[in-house]
C-alpha cells in the first residue's frame, strides 16, 4: 500500500477537521452528533474511492464493522432504555434518600469508588449512565455535578482495566490468550486504583462544604415506594447479569441487554395494563425520553475508526511507532495517550496483530501496560471512551471544559498508576 497517496491521506483530514468542529461546538453551535456522522459517512467514501481496495473488500470491512458497531450502539440504547425506566419509576429517589452524605468531598470519594467497583463486573459504560443518573438525583445542576460526574468516568475506565471483563479492550486481550484472569487483576489492581486516588484528590480541590440541597423532586408516594424499589432491583439486576448471560449462553453482551430490556418490557406491560394513569410509564412512552443524539454520535465516531482501520493507517500508525520507538513500555504508554482521541479499540486490535504472542506470551509486563494505558488514557479527553460519552450525552458536557476541569486529573491519574506498576514491578 502506498500511504503517501492522498486515498490515505484525505481521511486522515476530514477526521481531524471533523475531530475540529466537535471540540468547538460550544462556538459553533453546530452539534457534534452532525459532524460525527458527517465525519464517519465521509471517511467510508474515501475508502470506497481507494482503488487499491477492491469493492468487494471495502463490503466485507464495512459489514464486519457494522456487525461490531451496531452491538455496541444497541447495548447503549437498551442500558439507556433500562435506566431511564429506573428512573421513571423514581427507582433512584428510592436509592438516593438513603445516602445521607453531608460533605461534598465524601461523597465524590464514595461515588467514586462504586463507580470503580461496579464497573470491574459491570462494564465502564453501564457503570457510567448509572451512577452519573445516580448523582443528578442527588445535587443540583451546576459545575460541581459535573466534576462528580467526570470523577465517575475516571472511575470506571480504571475499574474496567483490572478484570477481563470490565473493559472491552482487556476482554480482547483475554480472549486472545495475552492474559489470564488471575495474571491481569493481580498485576492491574493496584496501578488502577492509584490511577483513581490521585485523580480524586486532586478533584477534591474544587469541592468544599456541606451538600446543596438536592433538586427538587415531588415525592414519592407510599403505595408507589415499593414498586420503585423493585424496579430500580430490576434494572440493575439486568444490567448486573449481562457478564453470567453472556458466560452462560455464549451470546455477546447486546443479546443479555435486550434480554433485560425486553424481560422489563413485559413486566412494565403487565404492571401497568389497566391503569390509564400510568401510560407514561410504559416503555413506548419511556424510549421517547432516551438521549439517540449520544448513541448517534458514538455511531460517526466509530464509522470514522472503522473507516481508519480498514483503509490499514491505525495499523500503518502502530508500526511507525514501534519502528522509532525500542522500548515497549513506551509504545504502550503512546497508545493509552492516543486512546484519549482514537477509539482504544482499534488501537489494541492493531497491537495484537503487531505483537504476536511469540514476542510477548501471555501475561508479559508489554500486554499488561497495554491493558492499562488503553483502558485509563481513554478518560483524559471525553470523546476517548465509552464513557466519557455517555457522560457527555447525558449531561450535555463541553469538550473544553471536560479538557480543562478532568483532563488534567485523568492525565496525573494516569501516569502515577503507570509509575506504581513499575515500582511495585508487577
Amino acid at each position: 500500500m502506498d500511504f503517501t497517496s492522498h486515498y490515505y491521506f484525505l481521511p486522515v483530514v476530514a477526521f481531524v477537521i471533523g475531530y475540529f468542529f466537535i471540540t468547538i461546538e460550544h462556538i459553533t453551535k453546530v452539534s457534534k452528533t452532525a459532524v460525527a456522522l458527517l465525519m464517519g459517512v465521509f471517511c467510508w467514501i474515501l475508502q470506497f474511492a481507494n482503488p487499491e481496495v477492491t469493492i468487494s473488500e471495502n463490503y466485507h470491512f464495512l459489514t464486519e464493522h457494522l456487525a461490531s458497531t451496531s452491538q455496541v450502539v444497541f447495548f447503549l440504547l437498551g442500558a439507556l432504555t433500562i435506566v431511564e425506566i429506573v428512573i421513571a419509576h423514581e427507582g433512584f429517589y428510592v436509592i438516593s434518600k438513603y445516602l445521607h452524605i453531608d460533605s461534598k468531598r465524601r461523597l465524590l470519594w464514595i461515588s467514586g469508588f462504586v463507580a470503580f467497583f461496579l464497573s470491574s463486573v459491570l462494564d465502564n459504560l453501564t457503570t457510567t449512565i448509572v451512577m452519573v443518573n445516580l448523582i443528578r438525583r442527588l445535587l443540583p445542576e451546576g459545575e460541581e455535578r459535573l466534576i462528580f460526574g467526570g470523577a465517575i468516568v475516571i472511575a470506571a475506565n480504571a475499574g474496567g482495566a483490572w478484570t477481563p471483563i470490565g473493559d472491552v479492550t482487556t476482554t480482547m486481550l483475554w480472549i486472545g490468550g495475552q492474559l489470564s484472569t488471575g495474571a491481569i487483576m493481580k498485576s492491574l489492581f493496584i496501578p488502577s486504583i492509584v490511577c483513581c486516588t490521585v485523580a480524586f484528590a486532586y478533584l477534591s480541590l474544587f469541592l468544599k462544604g456541606s451538600m446543596p440541597q438536592a433538586p427538587n423532586h415531588e415525592p414519592v408516594p407510599k403505595s408507589m415506594q415499593s414498586q420503585a424499589k423493585w424496579m430500580f432491583a430490576l434494572g440493575i439486576g439486568c444490567l448486573v447479569t449481562v457478564p453470567i448471560f453472556k458466560l452462560l449462553t455464549g451470546l455477546p453482551p447486546v443479546m443479555g441487554i435486550v434480554f433485560g430490556l425486553s424481560l422489563m418490557w413485559l413486566i412494565t406491560d403487565l404492571m401497568h395494563r389497566n391503569d390509564v394513569d400510568k401510560e407514561h410509564l410504559r416503555v413506548h412512552r419511556i424510549m421517547a425520553r432516551v438521549d439517540l443524539s449520544s448513541t448517534l454520535f458514538f455511531l460517526g465516531i466509530l464509522l470514522c475508526v472503522n473507516a481508519l482501520q480498514s483503509a490499514g493507517i491505525l495499523q500503518a500508525f502502530a508500526s511507525s511507532l514501534s519502528q522509532h520507538i525500542s522500548n515497549t513500555n513506551v509504545i504502550a504508554i503512546i497508545i493509552g495517550l492516543v486512546s484519549a482521541i482514537v477509539d482504544n479499540v482499534p488501537l489494541v486490535a492493531a497491537s495484537m496483530g503487531m505483537y504476536g504472542l511469540a514476542s510477548f506470551p501471555t501475561d508479559s509486563s508489554f500486554w499488561k501496560m497495554i491493558a492499562y494505558c488503553a483502558g485509563t488514557g481513554g478518560s483524559i479527553l471525553v470523546v476517548g471512551s465509552a464513557a466519557g460519552v455517555a457522560f457527555m450525552g447525558i449531561e450535555k458536557v463541553d469538550f473544553i471544559w471536560y479538557m480543562r476541569r478532568i483532563g488534567v486529573p485523568a492525565f496525573l491519574g494516569y501516569f502515577a498508576g503507570i509509575g506504581v506498576y513499575f515500582l511495585l514491578g508487577l
